[in-house]
């Protein structure tokens, strides 16, 4: 029985261990949720977070604007609009974990 989990948000430290992070976590069948899908495609069980991508393409945007001579402070602040949940089978089935019918079909990729 699973009595505990784990959620790693966007750090420097998470970014540079990570491996370690996603090993421990494995070796000690705890479930972690970690911030991006790069890890989960390292083997982490499962991320949400923005979509890199789309944010990039907003700051872009951004930048566009500010070198057609629009002001950066007059611009308004935008947050993330996309958003996407990664989640990876064998990592479950490594930790003993059954993900719900229900993530699954939800998830934007599954990794099996």
């Amino acid at each position: 029985m699973l009595n505990g989990g784990l959620v790693l948000l966007p750090d420097v430290t998470t970014a540079v261990h990570r491996d370690l992070f996603i090993a421990l976590a494995v070796r000690h069948r705890l479930p972690a949720v970690y911030w991006d899908r790069s890890l989960v495609a390292a083997g982490g069980l499962m991320s949400y977070g923005n979509d890199l991508v789309d944010s990039f393409r907003q700051a872009a945007a951004y930048v566009d604007r500010i070198l057609r001579g629009d002001k950066p402070a007059d611009l308004p602040v935008q947050a993330a609009t996309k958003f996407e949940t990664v989640v990876n089978l064998k990592t479950a089935k490594a930790i003993g974990l059954t993900v719900p019918p229900g993530l699954l079909v939800a998830a934007d990729e599954v990794i099996e």
